[in-house]
């Protein structure tokens, strides 16, 4: 019988570096590509392993890569800190996940007053290239210390870097870049958006780790946001734009340290701003925004800059989070308030 022939009609595609992806599915094949890369990268948590994490964004590594590489520890915070940081200065290069962002403080004395601190009093002979990935952030209707937005806390502690990605490209590049930088990392994931798509182009050249992006232009006024919040400042400005108000959206991406030059130039154009953060207002990183631009760009501003936050209180019951939360309403009320000036 003769071998039989393959129709190239319905022979398969090969296969495209541009895929749409989910945030989960993009930190996955994130992580992945940075355990291929270097045998020194090593994966350290809670369920992480066997279970692929909670949210299953560690999904098959263990498998693949085996249990000395991708670690399932004890319920110890500290303890998955303080071995981090053993294994930090041994040359490796822990990419710790903290199940949920109220768990990580039972961690904060050893990031704090280790992770952050060892390079600047070793003088530079101890380097600390380690990721601490933390999903943040309500919308998912959890029970206490499961919808928390500590990342103000970091971004005020010297030495650490703070980050956070809001879509799949992003997720997909960040999470690498953060891996390579020899200085420790927060890496913030809206947890909220894990499921969300977008396409991501695994052969193109990414943008730096820490600066800024201008996602939609605009003239009327600016948005800013990290994290969960881009959405909505986006679709604040699609709604907007069926009003004919034209508004500019900046994603921050990096909140430690701050990249405000996109800001400064897009404020000086548009002459409002509008700072958007599920963290609750004070003493945060809307509040450094507002300041350095107000100090920055005082001769352009002509409205004050305003901000849409949490509240002021703990984080409520998850009957009560969509009263917490900054929504569509309240980011369209603020700009409505700045354009009124």
């Amino acid at each position: 019988m003769a071998a039989p022939t393959m129709d190239r009609s319905t022979a398969a595609a090969p296969a495209t570096p541009v895929q749409t992806l989910t945030i989960s599915k993009a930190l996955n094949m994130g992580l992945r590509a940075a355990m291929e890369a270097n045998p020194k990268v090593i994966m350290m948590g809670e369920d992480i392993g066997k279970l692929g994490g909670v949210f299953r964004i560690t999904d098959g590594l263990q498998k693949d890569f085996g249990e000395q590489r991708v670690l399932d520890t004890p319920l110890a915070e500290s303890g998955i800190i303080g071995t981090a940081v053993g294994l930090a200065i041994r040359g490796y290069r822990p990419v710790c996940e903290i199940q949920f962002d109220g768990f990580i403080f039972p961690g904060f004395d050893q990031i704090v007053s280790q992770v952050a601190k060892l390079h600047y009093r070793t003088q530079g002979k101890i380097k600390m290239p380690i990721v601490i990935r933390v999903p943040f952030g309500g919308g998912i209707g959890a029970v206490e210390h499961h919808s928390e937005s500590p990342e103000s806390y970091f971004a005020h502690t010297a030495g650490l870097k703070v980050v956070s990605c809001s879509n799949p490209a992003d997720a997909y590049w960040m999470i690498q870049q953060a891996i390579d930088c020899d200085d420790p990392v927060l890496f913030f994931e809206p947890k909220r958006r894990y499921y969300e798509k977008g396409e991501v182009d695994t052969t193109a050249q990414p943008g730096k780790l820490f600066e800024s992006r201008v996602l939609r232009s605009g003239t009327d006024a600016t948005l800013v946001a990290y994290g969960p919040m881009v959405r909505t400042s986006l679709d604040a400005a699609n709604a907007a734009a069926e009003d004919g108000t034209s508004l500019e959206v900046i994603d921050l991406r990096t909140l430690s340290p701050l990249d405000l030059a996109p800001v400064f130039e897009s404020v000086r154009r548009t002459g409002r701003l509008v700072v958007v953060s599920e963290a609750p207002s004070e003493s945060s990183i809307a509040s450094e925004i507002a300041a350095k631009v107000q100090q920055e760009c005082f001769y352009s501003l002509q409205a004050p800059v305003l901000r849409v936050t949490g509240f002021d209180t703990p984080y409520p019951p998850s009957k009560l989070e969509e009263e917490f939360l900054p929504d569509l309403d309240r980011v369209l009320h603020a700009v409505d308030r700045s354009l009124a000036w």
